[in-house]
Parts: structure tokens; C-alpha cells; sequence
């Protein structure tokens, strides 16, 4: 209790004695900013200027509300790798609805595993997931006819058991800002530096609670250029067809994923020893075995040149990952031009149809977006009119290089110049079309257009008299009155002149055609040259 001076006008109160005497605790859900902790007693393992702010701001507050909280994943990984993360996760012993009233610019998502996204300028998001353990508690022996896919997974637990749970070690560490030291519960640091990619805990359980981990073992030995150890690929080879049970959008995903790595070529490889590539992609599977050698050796070739077009920097849309792989189901005159139809491929009207019915399921299995499929079409269908230009006459408009898939088309001839180091003149071309109008063939020269006559002119006509030699139209309409109106308009060989009732008409050469029309749906009669024209009403 403090003592005020007697003559304080304004004495305390008990109310204020109280919330004095209280600890000074932020209180739950107020958003402040945590004071700077000391640095740690040693160097940190992880230069801080290699964290991302933000994310360390999160990790701040939510240690200033008495919360446990770390890196964990793959920032961990690339971080001691020497490379950027593309993103920083964090893990927290806070429940989603305790990070949600810690942070007011944050939004819980996800129905099987709930995650709070706190968001920053810029777009930036910051993912918080609580740590989680086993929904059940999986003993030494497992029956072979136990089902132990994982569909609920909202079961929280300590650190240590969060890192248990998770798919590989190398994913397993995590990083304590405050100590500046890497927390490692499961051997990922011995992995790491073995360049290895091994699943906690035995690999047969792990791939049978989730068997889309197969894609994602596939995914970071091909990114990160690791091995994988000999049980974890054989428990894959087993449980390959188990992936028909997962969820076809997530499998989907993967897909994609995988394309973006950086290392599918080497990916699709690891895909078809495994067994999944049969699984998740039937038709590319069939053809690869169906082709000789050198159509192999193509297909790789063109998936090499997309990793290389992606660790460029260059941004690859959809179509263009998903036109990688199907522009080898579309015959010689898409993957390989110069190629012999009857060796490697069936033809190119055959693959076009297997191309489009690869795409037609992925629709309708896999959830991918009928707008994304459809630009995929659009870009190979550009790409065989970039070597086989049509020879019709172009319509007028923004042409092939104004289409919103042309990019997509030129990335993918890029590729194919890229793999069989053919065509880079072709490329070059349209290359250059990109930033004006497209490339027009010499047998594609515009037409001269005929000479328009002067603009026609409609006035009040009275009914027309009888020419011989012409050909009239004749269009009743009902004027002011009850009475006819007949605009009509005079076409003579010269040209067209107006006509504004018989007899102000103008002499019509001999042979010259007269028409009368009007725009208004009415009905229309035709009368030849012999016909006597209607009178007037």
C-alpha cells in the first residue's frame, strides 16, 4: 500500500490499492509488444538476420504470454542446409483458440488439423500449429490387417511428442530463438549431415497412418539431392497402392508440388521405382512403359529443362507443370517433331486424346480446376500452331500473342528448345512477338478490302417505281398515321445513294441493282426483276 502525502487531492482508493497490489501480467488476448530478451550465453547456431522478423515476433509474443514457442520443419532444415526457407513455421504448446486471442490479426483454418495464420503487410503469413501428438497410441506389434490411417489428428501434446509424430527426421528439429540452440528429439542433425532421408519411428507404421508421406519422401530427396534409406523405400514400395485411399485433392497437390521442386525429373524417377506413379498418374505411367528407350529418355529430358526453367526464378504457371508432362501423350507433332510416328509414339491424334482424357480425370478425380485444365489445352494446342501455322487467313484481333496463354505456350516450347536443342529460332520469333503483335507467314498476307461505298443515309420514302433490271426488298412499316414508311436505299454500281421517294429518286443506270432495306425484323419480300413494285399506302 503506498502512502500519499496529505495533501493529495486525490486520495487512493481501495479499488486502486487492489490493482496495485496485483502482479503486472499482460492480461489474456491484449496484443502488446514483448520487451527484448537478453541474448543468449553463446552464439546462437542460427544468425538471427537469417530469420524472418515477423516470425520472431510471433515467437516473442506468444513467450511473453508464458507460452512455449519454436521453429520447426522445414525452416530448421534449410537453415542449417545454408539455404533461404521459403517459409517459417512455428510451434507452440498454445491451443488455436489461445493464438487467436494472443494475436488480433490472426484466422484459424482447417477442419482435420487446426492451424492459426497470422498475417502481416505485404501478405506475409506466419503459420502457428500447437503441438500435437498420436490420435492413438500405435505399440510395438500392429496387426498387417489394422487400419491405421490417420483422419482426425487435433490431439495436442508436448514438444516431444510433436516431434515424434512427425513424418522424418530431417522435418523433426526445432529452434529455440531465446537459447539460440537446435532441439533435436529424434536424430535429424545425424540425417542431415548424412544427407539422408529416413521416417521416425518404424517406416511401415508410418506409411500406413499416411501414405501421401511417400510423395513427400519423394519430394525432398529430390529437391535436397538426398538419399533415401533402404527400409524407408522399401516400406514405400509396399504401401504404394495405398495412396488410392487418400484424398485425390492432396494427392493432387503433391503433384504439383513435386513439379515445383526443382528436381522432378529426378522425382518421377523415384515415382516409377516405387510403384506410385502408376497410382497417382495411370495414363503417363502406361505410356512411359509402352515407349522405347529414346521416348524415355526425352520424357526426362523435358522434365530437366522444367527444373531448370524453375530454379531460374522464372514464374511457371499450372498449365505450364501440368503441360510438361502431358505434351509427351500428344505425338510427334508436340514433344518430338522430327520424330519417326511409328517409333515412340502412337500418333498425334491418338495422344491428343489420351493428353485430354489424362486432364478429364484429374478434373473429376482430383479436383483440379477446369480453368487450369482448360489453359493447359489452350497452351499445347498454341504450341503445335508455333510449328504447323495454319493457313487460313487470321482474324483481326489481338492475335495468338495476345491470348492469355501464349506465355504458357512459349515457356513450354522453351522447354522442349531447352531438351532436344532444336527450334531456337522458332523460339526466338515468338519470343520477340510477345511485347507487340504476332508474326505474321508470308502466306498469311492480308487481303486487300474492298472499297466501302459512301455511308448510307435513311430518309421518309414514298413506294418505290418499277426499274427493270433490279432487284428490290421491300419492308412495310406502319408510320405516324396508319400510313407506310419504306426507307430504302439505292445500290448502284458506283456505289449506294439515297433514295427518298419516287420522285425524287435518282436515274439507276441500266443493269444496276436497287435495294430497299430496313433494320427492323420485319418481314421481308423478295420480287425480281419482273415484279411490280407495291404501291405506296
Amino acid at each position: 500500500m503506498h502512502d500519499r502525502s496529505p495533501t493529495d487531492p486525490f486520495p487512493a482508493t481501495h479499488e486502486e490499492e487492489v490493482e496495485e497490489s496485483r502482479p503486472h501480467r499482460p492480461p489474456p488476448g491484449l496484443a502488446l509488444d514483448p520487451p527484448e530478451e537478453p541474448p543468449p550465453e553463446h552464439p546462437p547456431e542460427i544468425p538471427l538476420d537469417r530469420l524472418d522478423s515477423d516470425a520472431v515476433k510471433v515467437i516473442a509474443r506468444l513467450r511473453h504470454m508464458r507460452h512455449r514457442a519454436y521453429f520447426v520443419g522445414g525452416c530448421v532444415r534449410d537453415l542449417l542446409l545454408g539455404a533461404k526457407p521459403k517459409d517459417f513455421d512455428v510451434a507452440t504448446d498454445a491451443h488455436p483458440g489461445e493464438v487467436r486471442a494472443i494475436f488480433r490479426n490472426c484466422r484459424l483454418i482447417g477442419r482435420r488439423f487446426r492451424l492459426a495464420h497470422v498475417y502481416f503487410r505485404g501478405g506475409k503469413v506466419i503459420e502457428v500449429a500447437t503441438f500435437r501428438k498420436n490420435p492413438v497410441d500405435v505399440g510395438e506389434d500392429v496387426p498387417d490387417d489394422s487400419d491405421l490411417l490417420i483422419t482426425r489428428d487435433n490431439v495436442f501434446g508436448t514438444a516431444e511428442e510433436d516431434s515424434v509424430r512427425r513424418d522424418f527426421t530431417v522435418n523433426g528439429l526445432f529452434y529455440d530463438v531465446s537459447t539460440g540452440e537446435v532441439i533435436d528429439y529424434v536424430g535429424g542433425r545425424e540425417d542431415l549431415e548424412a544427407h539422408r532421408i529416413a521416417t521416425i519411428g518404424d517406416p511401415e507404421i508410418r506409411m500406413r497412418e499416411d501414405p501421401v508421406r511417400l510423395l513427400r519422401a519423394v519430394r525432398f530427396a529430390a529437391r535436397l539431392g538426398f538419399t533415401i534409406s533402404p527400409d524407408t523405400f522399401e516400406a514405400m514400395r509396399r504401401h504404394a497402392g495405398e495412396l488410392a485411399r487418400c484424398a485425390p485433392a492432396r494427392v493432387l497437390e503433391e503433384i504439383f508440388k513435386i513439379l515445383r521442386c526443382g528436381g522432378s525429373a529426378r522425382a518421377f524417377e523415384l515415382l516409377r521405382a516405387s510403384g506410385a506413379l502408376p497410382v497417382i498418374l495411370p495414363s503417363l505411367a502406361a505410356a512411359l512403359e509402352g515407349w522405347e528407350e529414346r521416348g524415355r529418355r526425352a520424357f526426362f529430358a523435358h522434365l530437366s529443362a522444367l527444373d531448370r526453367l524453375v530454379r531460374s526464378g522464372e514464374e511457371v504457371s499450372d498449365a505450364v507443370l501440368l503441360g510438361a508432362i502431358v505434351m509427351h501423350l500428344g505425338g510427334p507433332a508436340i514433344a518430338a517433331p522430327d520424330s519417326d510416328a511409328t517409333g515412340d509414339h502412337a500418333g498425334p491424334e491418338r495422344g491428343h486424346d489420351t493428353a485430354d482424357a489424362l486432364l478429364a480425370s484429374l478434373v473429376q478425380t482430383s479436383r483440379l480446376p477446369r480453368k487450369i485444365a482448360e489453359r493447359t489445352r489452350l497452351a499445347l494446342h498454341a504450341l503445335r500452331t508455333f510449328r504447323e501455322p495454319s493457313k487460313k487467313r487470321r482474324r483481326r484481333g489481338r492475335g495468338l500473342a495476345g491470348q492469355s496463354y501464349f506465355q504458357d505456350a512459349v515457356q513450354l516450347l522453351e522447354i522442349s528448345v531447352a531438351a532436344t536443342g532444336e527450334g531456337q529460332e522458332l523460339l526466338e520469333r515468338w519470343r520477340a512477338s510477345a511485347g507487340g503483335p504476332p508474326p505474321r507467314e508470308e502466306h498469311e498476307e492480308r487481303r486487300p478490302r474492298p472499297e466501302r461505298g459512301p455511308e448510307r443515309r435513311r430518309g421518309p420514302a414514298a413506294a418505290p417505281a418499277h426499274v427493270e433490271g433490279s432487284t428490290r426488298e421491300v419492308v412495310a412499316e406502319a408510320g405516324p398515321g396508319g400510313a407506310t414508311e419504306t426507307p430504302s436505299v439505292e445500290v448502284t454500281a458506283g456505289g449506294e445513294s439515297p433514295r427518298t421517294g419516287a420522285e425524287g429518286a435518282p436515274e439507276a443506270a441500266e443493269g444496276s441493282r436497287r435495294r430497299r432495306r430496313h433494320r427492323g425484323g420485319k418481314r421481308r419480300r423478295r420480287r425480281g426483276a419482273g415484279a411490280p413494285a407495291p404501291a405506296g399506302s
